[in-house]
């Protein structure tokens, strides 16, 4: 595709490693000033992001557990919420640059090729890396399995912690408290579901909201629009491609025609291979 290209890129239960091959991606969040990178590490969000490019990107994204992208980097999760940022910029200790690495991937000449150097390069990164605590993970489970669903006192005495401890290491190493996350892992069941073409009462209740009205105001507010613009966006018929979503099974992404958003983000109108549980690839030119 040869012109420029927006997508609205709703909060996931991930990190996001972009390694970019060579050409810049715009990324803007509400309240916050544009980052143009060509690599980009981007933390746990609550909120939602536009993401802009000329017309071409070529590169692979790796979708990462929250807690899996502290042991690859070291940083207090919480400091990188709701950011995005040049993955060279993190204060981390891996044995060669990120941009290094994208370099290294962008001239092999192959998928294959790439993907088993990448493989060898994460393996590496993950040995020596920060490990993370096994209660942390439990927890993060748990609340993937629940959709978001366990109450935080009973998620804290599930892994035997007290409640405060449960928070303090949840924003280290997830870098959302258990509350924040559960409502961005919500709101993905939310519009999974949605998506599939359950009616707004039906997946509120499912998804433990409290009612209609509570799903509609958590949608705007960590997507810039109500459940029926996203769902009626994403069967419009595309002049290019269809939104090619992130996450396999999930609804996360809306391309964006030109000049369709406001400040918020949200529409004024209306191939990935699964490596591990803890990382995931996407590779491709858009």
């Amino acid at each position: 595709m040869d012109r420029p290209r927006r997508r609205l890129e709703t909060p996931v239960g991930a990190a996001t490693l972009l390694l970019g091959f060579e050409q810049p991606v715009c990324i803007t969040r509400a309240g916050r000033a544009p980052e143009t990178l060509v690599s980009v590490f981007c933390g746990p969000t609550t909120t939602a992001a536009v993401g802009e490019h000329g017309g071409r990107l070529s590169g692979i994204e790796v979708m990462l557990t929250p807690w899996a992208a502290f042991t690859l980097f070291g940083t207090p999760q919480y400091e990188l919420a709701d950011r995005v940022v040049d993955p060279d910029a993190l204060p981390h200790t891996l044995d060669r640059r990120v941009g290094e690495l994208a370099v290294s991937l962008a001239v092999l000449p192959s998928w294959e090729e790439r993907f088993r150097l990448l493989d060898d390069v994460f393996a590496r990164w993950w040995d020596a890396g920060t490990p993370c605590s096994a209660r942390v993970v439990r927890a993060w489970s748990e609340l993937v399995r629940t959709g978001g669903a366990m109450p935080v006192r009973r998620l804290a005495e599930e892994v035997g912690w007290s409640v405060r401890q449960l928070e303090n290491r949840f924003r280290e190493q997830i870098g959302l408290g258990p509350k924040a996350a559960a409502r961005v892992l919500r709101l993905q069941r939310a519009r999974r579901l949605l998506d599939a073409g359950r009616g707004q009462a039906e997946t509120a209740a499912a998804c433990g909201f409290y009612d209609q009205a509570h799903l509609s105001g958590e949608f705007k507010a960590m997507t810039g629009c109500t459940p029926r613009e996203f769902t009626t966006a994403r069967r419009l018929p595309f002049a290019v491609a269809p939104p090619g979503d992130r996450m396999d099974g999930e609804a996360t992404s809306l391309i964006l025609a030109s000049g369709t958003t406001g400040a918020s983000g949200a529409p004024a109108a209306a191939d990935a291979s699964w490596r591990s549980a803890d990382f995931s690839k996407t590779h491709g030119t858009t």
